[in-house]
């Protein structure tokens, strides 16, 4: 069972990382984090970072080096610079990890059009550090390189996140 859970907040654009207790839980870190650009919704295709109860399906990029540069979930072995962001100046970035999330409530954020790890959402590092604190992404969780990179360093697979 996961030591931590995770709650999202897309209104105050932070992540909270709980221990719970059974007298109550602990905050054992807060990072600010960048929502979607489109607000919150479930619909594929939609460009919202979806709601409700999801959890770590996958923790991609473990010993990758900071801002390593992933496609298709996979380190391409590049490390991501203004030089080459110059090269490709329309690429949305995703750096350093990915935390691949799955939905867990049927019918609002698992199966069909909805679903969230159809949907290739995660939380991850980002270029545009300078955007993070505001809804910027295309539905994704985006975090500072380093913070996503100390929050991947704490969690497991099935830590359980709440996105409201």
């Amino acid at each position: 069972m996961p030591k931590y859970r995770i709650d999202i907040d897309s209104r105050l654009q932070r992540l909270y990382l709980w221990e719970p207790y059974p007298e109550g839980d602990m905050l054992i870190r807060e990072y600010p984090v960048s929502t979607a650009k489109n607000g919150l919704g479930e619909q594929s295709g939609s460009y919202c970072t979806p709601r409700g109860r999801h959890r770590i399906a996958e923790k991609i990029g473990d010993r990758q080096p900071l801002y390593a540069v992933f496609k298709a979930r996979v380190p391409t072995g590049e490390v991501w610079s203004r030089e080459l962001a110059a090269h490709k100046p329309d690429c949305d970035w995703i750096l350093t990890r990915i935390l691949w999330l799955e939905g867990m409530e049927e019918g609002k954020n698992k199966g069909g059009t909805v679903d969230s790890h159809s949907r290739y959402i995660y939380i991850h590092g980002t270029d545009e550090e300078h955007l993070i604190g505001t809804p910027a992404s295309h539905g994704c969780i985006r975090m500072k390189n380093a913070d996503v990179l100390d929050l991947f360093s704490l969690v497991e697979e099935g830590t359980e996140i709440s996105i409201s």
